[in-house]
């Protein structure tokens, strides 16, 4: 019971910000419906900021957009029904099925479809000349007072946006080499099924990556406070990439490496763990060009003596040090090396490739500073 109180109180903590601000948004609306245009039961207004604000960060503006295309869809569909049927069960039933089949032909989201057919069903049960117009605007004062919140006072800054979901990216990668490392050093079979298992999962962390990389690109395209960050984001873009490799690489080291048979699984072991620990530093530092430097001279450092060493024999060994290579590149090219330079630095023996300055993180604007969205 503690742990279930528990989970459920840092699920609350860690949206609690974002849950302000949909109260003191739907508040607002709600004030502006009812003292300024005089509405007598404005209840969509702030049922509209709601669930415009109810989306992941980065995509609260479009959801608002979506929102007003599905009310304007069903009211138009339901007065129009109205005109044609006056009212009834089969009046309800046409306009319902018929705003969402028109939400969903003009590629409307889940929210689009919902809205609409919401909106069609409150317009035809009222039967009331000014029930669709003042619902309509009351949708507009709430999707105002969602996009005033989620496009300037609280609009998430784009860069951090990807920075956060790399950091936990990089955090799980470095877990599934420690897991790996650690199933080495104790020949633990068990063990090496969890660390395969870990970076299988990475999967959907890289998926939440995919998502935030678009929506970090419509956040610095369409909020008036993140304009100026349009080629930072690009930038950030472009290494983000390189997690998806970073993964694939990673899981392919695991895989080979508990193929090998004991006691070369011992003597592999420490490169597996400084490998994880370069990973662990990087993402403790994504926005330093020192540690991402630092991290590539690691990286190329592991791979050199990797490589220096004789070809093992055995072909197990000897696939786990190329795999252990690649991963090495990875990180390096994610670092801010070019694939070519990082390539090349461990058939050299010497020279030290230099990363590219990381976009930095903008100053936060005033409004934003209660949390970094």
């Amino acid at each position: 019971m503690a742990g279930i109180l528990s989970l459920a109180w840092a699920r609350v903590r860690a949206d609690a910000w974002l849950l302000l601000q949909r109260t003191i948004a739907a508040t607002v609306s709600w004030v502006i419906a009812k003292r300024v245009f005089d509405h007598h039961e404005p209840f969509f207004a702030p049922i509209a900021a709601v669930i415009a604000l109810n989306a992941s960060l980065g995509e609260r503006g479009s959801n608002t957009m979506r929102l007003l295309l599905g009310v304007g869809v069903g009211i138009v569909v339901g007065e129009l029904t109205l005109v044609v049927l006056s009212g009834g069960y089969a009046a309800l039933a046409l306009s319902t099925f018929a705003a969402m089949t028109i939400a969903r032909a003009l590629g409307g989201a889940r929210v689009t479809i919902g809205q609409a057919a919401a909106s069609a069903i409150l317009t035809v049960v009222s039967a009331n000349d000014q029930a669709g117009t003042e619902r309509l605007f009351d949708a507009v004062i709430g999707a105002g007072v969602a996009l005033g919140f989620s496009q300037f006072l609280f609009s998430p800054e784009p860069v951090g946006l990807l920075r956060r979901v790399e950091s936990a990216a990089l955090a799980d990668i470095s877990h599934g080499l420690e897991l790996t490392a650690g199933a080495l050093e104790r020949d633990d079979y068990e063990l090496d099924e969890r660390a395969l298992n870990s970076l299988r999962d990475l999967r959907d962390r890289l998926g939440e990556l995919t998502r935030l990389r678009r929506a970090s690109s419509r956040v610095a395209r369409h909020s008036l406070v993140w304009r100026s960050q349009m080629a930072p984001v690009a930038h950030e873009k472009e290494n983000a990439d390189y997690l998806d490799l970073i993964g694939s690489s990673c899981l392919m080291l695991t895989r080979t490496a508990i193929a090998i048979k004991t006691p070369e699984r011992r003597t592999f072991a420490p490169s597996v763990r400084e490998l994880a620990k370069v990973v662990d530093d990087l993402e403790k530092g994504l926005g330093d060009a020192q540690t991402r430097q630092g991290a590539a001279d690691r990286a190329l450092d592991i791979a050199r003596r990797l490589r220096r060493n004789d070809t093992p024999s055995k072909p197990t060994l000897a696939a786990a040090h190329m795999a252990a290579q690649m991963v090495a590149v990875d990180i390096m090219v994610f670092a801010g090396v070019s694939s070519d330079q990082a390539a090349g630095a461990i058939q050299a023996s010497n020279g030290e490739p230099r990363v590219s300055l990381p976009p930095h993180t903008p100053r936060i604007p005033f409004f934003s500073r209660r949390r970094r969205e």
